[in-house]
């Protein structure tokens, strides 16, 4: 019998805690067992395995970041947009650090909360592209290059991976602005 008051989701919210603490590619069942206070195999009543959990862990952070993603958004347009977006990106990684790189594999189709978190934080860059008069298949291609902007200066941040000597802050800003750049500047 499960454990009173642990649900699937009292699971997947423990995982994300203890991803941020332990980094999420140490996330195990066997720490997360161990952290719940249950037998590993009691853990098997909420969630179906390690894989399963890690999309769970996905659907969550995904919903994460695009609520925030779009309250950074809302009320904005264009280059502020642009800006506001890419802080607030940046800053759900420097908060979740566990949590973010669930937040780039792509929405499971199996998952209906799943495939609407991912829908809500594209829309929210979709919203800022159509700013830039960029739609169909451009607002695609800025979105896979903002994605691949921001989470490579994220990675490459959270791994220590800038040690020349400036302010990466400042190099932060000047990728966004080159993004900004870029979008008013876009031929298709």
């Amino acid at each position: 019998m499960p454990r009173a008051g642990l649900t699937p989701q009292t699971v997947v919210r423990e995982a994300a805690v203890l991803a941020d603490e332990v980094g999420h590619d140490r996330l195990t069942l066997a720490a997360l067992a161990a952290r719940l206070g249950v037998a590993l195999p009691s853990l098997y009543k909420h969630v179906k395995g390690i894989d399963a959990l890690y999309q769970k862990l996905s659907a969550l952070a995904t919903a994460e970041v695009a609520a925030e993603l779009t309250r950074a958004a809302a009320g904005r347009a264009g280059g502020d947009a642009l800006r506001a977006v890419a802080a607030a990106f940046r800053s759900y990684a420097r908060r979740h650090p566990g949590r973010y790189p669930a937040t780039q594999r792509a929405p499971d189709p199996a998952d209906p909360e799943h495939l609407a978190a991912g829908e809500q934080a594209v829309g929210a860059i979709y919203a800022i592209l159509r700013g830039y008069g960029l739609s169909g298949d451009a607002a695609v291609d800025a979105t896979r290059m903002f994605r691949a902007a921001v989470h490579g200066f994220i990675a490459l941040e959270a791994a220590g991976g800038f040690g020349l000597p400036r302010d990466v802050d400042r190099s932060f800003d000047q990728l966004v602005a080159g993004l900004d750049t870029a979008y008013r500047n876009w031929r298709s």
